[in-house]
């Protein structure tokens, strides 16, 4: 985007003001979108045509008021007529347009009332001309930014998440756990939604528990017994006097009540759990619901030790839409435009063969949410083809419904460790199978399921970073890798995992920093490799960020010959299911180079929650940015031990390795100082990043140039020495017990003698800007404080503008959401622009400016000062006068974004770091722009 959007909203606003009484179509509408346009920054003859003609499906001649070919089409009226009216005649323009001139929005508008219309979303926005700037927004698109939404799941399936929960919980408190309460969890559901949905005959589930059992609940585990066995056995083999209740269910095959289960003890308040959950509507529950069950079983722990997270069906389709469903629906609504009958039908059938030939792999499947929503998709997709090719319904003479799907489950793969989550994965894709018959049933006009099951899925029960995925789906076969890998961070790694990671990745050096997740993107790229198959896989976002970034991406890209083709920058989700975890994560797509597109997509959120907008690029870089400027796009900021930059050394605070003996509260200072007044001089204030930031108080004892009658005289200062030498020779560390002869010294001693700038360690993500500053001898410094000594206030200017704040947040790495400031990652590596004497000046004065603003709160925290809903307007202004100088400085023309400043100061580490010749890399990246 290359206007603010505060900006967008100012020209908005100029805009309304200056149009408020055009209402004349033939007169003033080339006029009028002249302005619009210029809103955005965009001259309307570099895109849009005015009167393009068209000829219409009847042959007659038409004129669209204005055709952004592939973009836009706008209809415009004169003030007072009827926006319906102008629809009617857009739309008649729309079908009668060449498929790639049809647009993607339509505008329409009588000067005072607009009507946009989103056709890939489906979603209208209407408004009055001056309320402009509150939807300007909306026409983003005009500048190359693109707005998508991603639909997540009805929330009427966490209802029955809620439902099926209640009675695991309670069976389990009853002593009833382990595998039999699994397997029966996965029976019970199935009837749940068999009888609601036609697998069973309706209600009969609910009526035979109802009616049949006993309601103490002592005959219900008798009844279900029964049941099971019943379902497990086909029509033509069953007892000719069995109970009718029993015989009234279908034989459903599939091993998913294969073998008898020991049953629990039911009561009766059990027994009405199951009626309330037999009597709930599953009619149009999602089976992706049986992810959400998992989680609700699985033990905490253990699933913390696995790093399971389930997927909303929101996050499952931000992966496979952009990896292969944007394109298959592209394909079909090429094929259904054809004006040949004859073409368009051969078009259509053999998109559908190209769908029933497609094979895909999950290879961390957990429940199989990801299969089943890309199986339900797929089948939506082949039913609006079938429609077209079947106008009129299908009937029984002219052709059998079930030879019509060319889909079934049997496409599906996929790989999981947790066998009761393979079951649930089978069972799932199953049930969604059964709705898609229905549904395809339903469009055609006969009824068609696929019961007793035939096909079925192919869930390997195994590990998947032990296991050769060539053996589960051979990768020249496969058509897309996908999924939401197990997220475990590299200090939580098991010995095992770490093995896993190691083996996977084949890095000499070791894996250092790298997230478990990794190893799911090295052995894709081992699987895919000279074959044609795309990757996407949701990660944890710390492998955009951070020394991962250098230790992963350049590795994998150039090893597997991988392009990144598509992503979502970070975003928060979370699961469906009871207690859901909330993670900020990426996505991120793939593809051999031979196949990679030749336009990326990136996704990127204003708001971790909200929708993100949709831009493309030639090239992304493996820290989600444009890398299109970049002669390498695969670079990774390394560190450096010195400052590549010119910036003076950064070193660490004082760090005393002392168990806490040395360092003093309120209450210990005045204890000590009431005894041994005379060891006031050798107490000074101590501060690390907490208590520079929180204005707290803390002291430490510096004793290195104490007397030695000063520790005699002093029971209280002996006493700390000797338990600072005896925590010493007890520690692991060699350096520790090596100090421990040393009792009164620090492992790192800071204490400047003359001002000195700090930088707390970590910072609030929250933040606009890390708020350093200036103390003053005595204090010293700890080790969560970085130091820089006669720092001068450019150099302050520089690390606390919204230019380092945006380095600082993509280069460097996070302790939980936190921002982790490293030397030598971000404080050395810190792109510098020249700086003349005038900007040194004015960046001098800009540093007054924010100094004196943070001056007139003397009581406040940095803390309350940078909060950004607590920010005071005087130092926000402050910042924001520094931030236009030091823009200015790197280029001049403004930044709209964090991204596009990072983009900015990637090119600059480039330059900086290899201001070299076409190398290999180099010649690569050509060849990918061009």
């Amino acid at each position: 985007m290359t206007v603010a959007i505060n900006e967008l909203r100012v020209r908005a606003r100029r805009f309304s003001r200056d149009w408020k009484d055009a209402v004349y179509e033939k007169g003033e509408t080339q006029a009028f979108y002249e302005a619009f346009f210029r809103i955005f920054d965009v001259e309307r003859r570099a895109v849009a045509r005015y009167e393009a003609r068209v000829t219409l499906l009847d042959n007659t001649r038409g004129y669209i008021d204005l055709h952004w070919p592939g973009m836009l089409l706008v209809e415009q009226k004169s003030a007072g007529r009827s926006l319906a009216v102008a629809r009617e005649q857009a739309l008649r323009y729309f079908d009668a347009l060449e498929h790639g001139a049809m647009p993607r929005y339509l505008l329409l508008c009588n000067f005072q009332e607009f009507e946009l219309e989103d056709l890939d979303e489906r979603e209208v926005t209407r408004f009055r001309l001056a309320d402009l700037a509150k939807h300007v927004h909306k026409f983003s698109f005009i500048m190359g930014v693109d707005q998508r939404r991603f639909e997540d799941q009805d929330p009427v399936n966490v209802r029955a998440s809620e439902l099926v929960g209640a009675i695991h919980d309670a069976l389990l408190a009853s002593g009833y756990g382990g595998e039999s309460l699994q397997r029966l969890m996965v029976r019970l559901v199935f009837c749940f939604f068999a009888e609601d949905t036609g697998i069973f005959p309706k209600d009969a589930f609910l009526n035979l528990i109802e009616q049949r059992t006993a309601a103490d609940g002592s005959t219900l585990g008798q009844w279900l017994t029964n049941l099971f066995e019943v379902l497990d056995t086909p029509e033509e083999e069953r007892q000719g006097y069995l109970d009718e209740n029993l015989n009234a269910f279908p034989y459903v095959n599939g091993d998913l009540f294969e073998g008898a289960l020991p049953m629990p003890s039911f009561t009766a308040e059990l027994r009405e759990s199951v009626l309330d959950a037999a009597g709930f509507n599953w009619d149009g529950i999602s089976p992706a619901i049986f992810g959400s069950l998992f989680q609700s079983i699985m033990d905490p722990g253990e699933r913390r030790a696995s790093g399971a997270h389930y997927t909303s069906e929101q996050a499952i389709l931000k992966v496979i839409e952009p990896l292969f469903l944007d394109e298959l629906r592209a394909e079909f609504d090429r094929a259904r435009r054809r004006r040949s009958p004859t073409v368009r039908e051969a078009a259509l059938r053999d998109l559908q063969r190209k769908l029933g030939t497609l094979k895909l792999l999950d290879p961390a499947c957990g429940c199989g949410n990801f299969l089943i929503v890309a199986y339900r998709e797929l089948r939506e997709l082949e039913i609006a083809i079938l429609k077209r090719l079947h106008p009129s319904g299908v009937s029984t003479a002219a052709l059998d419904v079930s030879q019509l799907s060319m889909i079934d489950v049997d496409q599906f793969y996929g790989i999981e460790l947790n066998d009761f989550a393979c079951l649930i994965a089978e069972a799932a894709l199953w049930m969604m199978d059964h709705i898609m018959n229905r549904r395809m049933g339903e469009e055609l006009g006969r009824t068609f399921a696929r019961i007793p099951l035939t096909a079925a899925p192919h869930i390997h029960h195994e590990d998947a970073l032990e296991i050769d995925w060539n053996e589960v789906l051979p990768a020249g076969e496969c058509s897309y890798v996908f999924g939401n890998p197990p997220f475990v961070g590299s200090q939580l790694r098991s010995t095992m995992q770490g093995r896993q990671l190691q083996r996977a990745a084949g890095l000499n050096g070791g894996t250092g920093h790298l997230d478990y997740v990794t190893a799911w993107f090295f052995r894709a790229g081992q699987y895919v490799q000279a074959e044609k198959a795309k990757i996407a896989f949701v990660a944890t976002n710390s492998i955009t960020q951070g020394e991962q970034v250098a230790t992963m991406w350049p590795v994998l890209l150039e090893r597997y010959d991988l392009e990144i083709t598509f992503a979502h920058r970070t975003f928060e989700w979370s699961s469906e299911a009871r207690g859901k975890a909330h993670v900020h994560v990426v996505i991120i797509g793939l593809a051999p180079r031979a196949v990679a597109p030749s336009r990326r997509v990136l996704y990127s959120y204003a708001d971790l929650r909200g929708s993100p907008q949709r831009t493309e690029h030639a090239v992304l870089a493996p820290y989600l940015l444009d890398g299109g400027a970049l002669a390498d796009p695969n670079i990774a900021v390394r560190t450096s031990r010195t400052p590549l930059n010119g910036l003076p050394p950064l070193s660490y605070g004082t760090q005393p390795i002392d168990g806490g003996h040395f360092i003093l509260n309120r209450e210990e200072r005045a204890a000590l100082l009431t005894e041994c007044p005379a060891a006031a001089p050798f107490i000074r204030p101590y501060l690390g990043a907490r208590e520079f930031i929180n204005r707290e108080e803390r002291w430490i004892l510096h004793l290195r140039d104490a007397e030695p009658a000063l520790l005699t005289d002093c029971e209280r200062l002996r006493k700390i020495i000797q338990a600072v030498r005896a925590f010493r020779r007890r520690s692991r560390s060699p350096e520790a017990r090596e100090l421990a002869e040393h009792p009164n010294r620090f492992a790192q001693t800071c204490a400047p003698e003359e001002p000195f700038l700090v930088i707390p360690e970590t910072s609030s993500s929250r933040r606009s800007y890390v708020p350093i500053g200036w103390l003053e001898p005595p204090t010293v410094p700890s080790n969560a404080l970085r130091v820089i000594e006669g720092a001068s206030k450019p150099v302050f200017a520089l690390l606390c503008s919204a230019m380092h704040n945006a380095w600082l947040a993509q280069i460097g790495g996070r302790l939980k959401s936190d921002y982790r400031f490293s030397t030598s990652l971000v404080y050395n590596t810190f792109p510098v622009p020249e700086l003349g004497d005038d900007r040194l000046q004015a960046l001098s004065a800009a540093a007054d400016g924010v100094l004196d603003a943070r001056a007139g709160f003397p009581d406040e925290s940095l803390a309350n000062l940078y909060d950004p809903d607590l920010m005071p307007s005087n130092l926000r202004d402050a910042h924001r006068r520094l931030d236009r100088i030091l823009d200015r400085a790197y280029r001049r023309r403004r930044f709209a974004s964090q991204r596009e400043r990072v983009e900015h100061l990637l090119g600059m580490y480039e330059r900086m770091v290899a201001p070299l010749p076409a190398n290999g890399a180099a010649k690569r990246a050509s060849r990918r722009r061009q």
